[in-house]
């Protein structure tokens, strides 16, 4: 029996999120038509996965313009599973939660759930680290997925308590993970850290492409 492949748009502000998300699910029976920042997905695709990484709501494209915008389903992809995040997102109309721990073949198991019409939330049960799936700012340089978007925010202007505010977590545990990143960065102070981020990749992207060899979707 014909299984068709799944199109997929991965929408993030960073480049090299999308990117690093893009090149381990190419190979797992997916087809990535589109990638870009947080901006309306032009292409035909049946699913929108939305890498959160260091996104801010209420700047650009929020994950409710996404289900209103597009046809296709929206899925949330997330190193951060607290169970509060995850109300949020279903209650404004994504159909699936995945945490960034899960392997390419979890992920497209997922998605072909979500594709037949399930609502799926698959939270893992660890943090994704250096050694994990994906690529973000900073890995170089030693950060962790949670180091790195905590700096993302500090990079855009937040406050601690706006980033423990946005991502669920105490004051204390930003705090935890901003000094833990500033001793792999080799700065002090929060100015110097912006300036690091700035130079270091962690000012939000605008780039979208398209795969023209999907533009035109296949029939069986």
């Amino acid at each position: 029996m014909y299984q068709p492949r799944i199109r997929l748009a991965i929408v993030d502000d960073y480049a090299v999120v999308v990117a690093g998300v893009a090149t381990f699910l190419a190979n797992e029976s997916i087809d990535v038509v589109e990638t870009g920042a947080s901006q309306s997905v032009l292409s035909d695709v049946d699913v929108v996965l939305f890498d959160t990484f260091a996104q801010i709501q209420g700047k650009g494209i929020d994950l409710e313009d996404f289900v209103r915008d597009s046809g296709a389903k929206v899925v949330v992809y997330s190193w951060n599973v607290q169970p509060e995040m995850v109300v949020q997102a279903i209650a404004g109309g994504a159909r699936g939660y995945l945490s960034k721990v899960l392997t390419g073949p979890q992920i497209v198991n997922a998605l072909k759930r979500v594709v037949a019409g399930e609502v799926v939330i698959l939270p893992g049960n660890n943090e994704s680290s250096v050694d994990g799936r994906g690529d973000w700012p900073g890995r170089s340089a030693g950060l962790s997925s949670r180091e790195a978007e905590i700096i993302a925010l500090i990079t855009q202007g937040l406050s601690n308590q706006e980033i423990a505010d946005r991502a669920f977590l105490s004051i204390n545990s930003v705090k935890t993970y901003i000094r833990s990143a500033y001793r792999k960065m080799g700065v002090e102070r929060r100015s110097q850290a912006v300036l690091w981020g700035v130079k270091h990749g962690f000012e939000p992207d605008t780039l979208r492409t398209i795969d023209p060899a999907f533009v035109v979707r296949r029939t069986p």
